[in-house]
């Protein structure tokens, strides 16, 4: 039986930003060096950018690139990172050494050469107030002080206007170096703000924060009035020790209430009357947790086989399947539903480990999530507009990893429409594992042409490695749109359909 979907354009439910679609990328294996920067790379530019990748990077229109961490950014100071006389240091997060070759300077070439908004995570660990004003001095001031001066010296005449800054990463966390309590989160916040505001007053602000009510309480009430926005994170397959992937209907599971925290900070927001001045970033997500054994843990490892090897096992590209894509599909969704208090979201990382394009000597890969991206951002509408269904969406009943059972809907449906152009854009996704579904579509958009881009794979286990593609995107013309046309879906896939003139 065909499901019912009425579309009401009219009924707009809010205008996305473009910064759902962000990405995040860290010093951590090989995000960076012998990733993105490959200087010795034949497939690198004259700044030791890899251009395969930052074409892939092209594609999707990245608009916002998180950097340099997460946890690696609470023991990085910037300033060692600048300038001629630089030295490797040991990265006390991650217990590598890190040659300092790739910092500010280079990090905001990458974000010109893609055509994004840079977004730098300041060092709320082992850092001061201070060292992160200096940081906004370097980048925003024009010429006055010691920093734009030091800027203008390595290379850079005019300043880099980074407008978005995060005051640290996940610093309620015992697994972060320098973490803080809640009051000396709240204090820290405040005092780092005020120096960087009073740096550059344009600059927007975020602050980690979790959906945890006394973090959240005194956060906000100390340091509401300074910041513009507060930063979440979250990942729902959590393989840091033992990397073993949720099966692809455990991974469903997961898909239930995927917006729980946003929910859960939206109300702290309202409740302090901050939801119309404070937005949330969800600047770190992703379906599977990195796997980085024996190092947030008491027993560490002494051995690199123990710590670092192991870290390998992310760059498997046979994990990253529909099940990634269903996943990160309605993740994207959810957001755009959200998008009123969501304006910000990064997908951590764009590059290798979890990342959705993988990088080799000779080439890249583009896993299946890459193609999620590929979908939402060039196919969808910029306006969400209401979408009701009057049949019941049928439900399936999966057993999560935890090994609790739930039912879960099996379609997941969001509704835009273009704000320059006539039109409408459905992203269907489809999370059964066997079952295709027909959609009988009713909207005021008659005698339109109708496209459906289909991302999917012969089966849920279906990836994309070196010479192998199994995950793509198909377009296929299904005619004109008449009303209550009826159009199938396959099963574990996502869908972009288009009714356009």
């Amino acid at each position: 039986m065909a499901i019912s979907i009425q579309v009401n354009e009219k009924r707009i439910k809010g205008r996305r930003s473009p910064m759902l679609y962000g990405h995040f990328i860290e010093h951590f294996h090989r995000q960076i060096y012998n990733g993105i920067y490959d200087p010795q790379n034949p497939l690198s530019d004259e700044d030791g950018l890899r251009g395969d990748i930052l074409s892939a990077m092209r594609q999707i229109k990245v608009p916002v690139l998180r950097w340099p961490g997460g946890c690696f950014v609470s023991s990085y100071h910037w300033k060692d990172g600048v300038g001629k006389k630089r030295q490797p240091f040991f990265d006390k997060a991650w217990r590598v050494e890190d040659p300092n070759t790739f910092g500010t300077d280079e990090y905001i070439k990458m974000c010109r050469k893609i055509g994004c908004e840079p977004y730098i995570c300041t060092n709320a660990g082992t850092g001061s107030a201070e060292e992160m004003s200096d940081w906004v001095e370097y980048c925003n001031l024009e010429s006055e002080g010691k920093y734009a001066k030091w800027r203008i010296e390595n290379g850079s005449p005019l300043p880099y206007e980074v407008k978005y800054w995060s005051i640290g990463n996940e610093n309620y966390g015992f697994w972060e170096i320098g973490a803080k309590s809640a009051d000396e989160w709240g204090r820290l916040v405040k005092e780092s703000a005020k120096m960087m505001k009073h740096v550059d007053p344009r600059a927007e602000l975020s602050a980690a924060a979790l959906s945890d009510l006394d973090w959240n309480m005194n956060l906000l009430k100390n340091c509401g009035q300074f910041l513009d926005w507060i930063s979440i994170h979250e990942y729902w397959d959590m393989m840091a020790e033992k990397n073993e992937p949720a099966t692809y209907e455990q991974c469903m599971a997961y898909t239930d209430h995927i917006d729980h925290s946003v929910d859960e900070v939206r109300g702290m927001l309202a409740a302090m009357k901050l939801d119309k001045k404070i937005r949330i970033a969800f600047d770190e997500w992703n379906l599977r947790s990195w796997h980085h054994p024996n190092v947030h843990t008491v027993r560490q490892g002494t051995g690199k086989e123990d710590y670092i090897t192991p870290r390998d096992k992310n760059d498997d590209n046979s994990m990253y399947t529909m099940a990634d894509a269903v996943f990160t599909a309605c993740f994207l969704s959810a957001m755009n539903r959200n998008c009123d208090i969501v304006g910000m979201a990064n997908f951590a990382p764009i590059l290798n480990t979890r990342g959705c394009i993988y990088s080799y000597p000779e080439g890249i890969v583009l896993r299946s999530t890459y193609h999620v991206f590929d979908l939402y951002v060039n196919y969808l509408g910029d306006t969400v507009v209401d979408l009701w269904t009057p049949d019941s969406v049928p439900c399936m009943h999966v057993t999560g990893k935890n090994g609790q059972e739930t039912d879960v809907e099996t379609l997941d449906l969001l509704a835009t429409t273009w704000s320059d152009r006539a039109g409408t854009a459905l992203a269907a996704v489809n999370k059964h594992p066997s079952d295709s579904a027909d959609i009988r579509l009713s909207t005021a958009f008659e005698g339109m042409n109708v496209v459906i881009y289909r991302l999917n794979g012969s089966s849920p286990d279906s990836y994309n490695d070196v010479d192998r593609t199994e995950v793509s995107i198909r377009k296929e013309e299904l005619g004109m749109f008449r009303e209550n046309m009826e159009i199938s879906v396959e099963p574990h896939s996502v869908n972009v359909i288009q009714l356009v003139p």
